[in-house]
């Protein structure tokens, strides 16, 4: 009976550990403001827009720079100088975004952030947009 009970509090510590691990490595949403904020005061930052090439030349956040999520992983060295960096990503609703996340994550960012509602969003509010000509 003992036995037992051991396993299943073993069990139940190992699936504890395990959702909170992936609470820890999520990245956080940061707000259409607060992003906006970090752009006016710091030229650290890293905008990056997951989206296709053709949806970033319609419009895309100012000074964001576009690697689609499917050419993320061969196109890491581009990013190279920013794994100790604040990266915000954003795409149109978020699904395209998380991938990246977990691209970027597995190859050692460690400052990464989720911009809240993504350029659906940031289009709504009527917030700066630039398109490449």
């Amino acid at each position: 009976m003992k036995h037992l009970l051991a396993k299943k509090i073993a069990a139940t510590i190992v699936i504890a550990l395990a959702v909170v691990s992936t609470w820890q490595v999520s990245a956080k949403d940061i707000s259409q403001t607060e992003l906006q904020q970090v752009m006016k005061n710091d030229d650290q930052i890293v905008v990056l827009d997951v989206r296709t090439v053709e949806e970033f030349e319609e419009g895309h956040i100012p000074s964001a720079v576009n690697i689609p999520h499917k050419e993320l992983e061969a196109r890491l060295a581009e990013l190279s100088g920013a794994k100790n960096t604040q990266v915000v990503i954003y795409c149109r609703s978020g699904r395209r975004a998380e991938v990246a996340r977990q691209v970027l994550e597995k190859n050692g960012f460690n400052q990464l952030d989720h911009l809240s509602g993504d350029f659906n969003e940031w289009s709504s509010n009527n917030l700066p947009i630039s398109k490449v000509k």
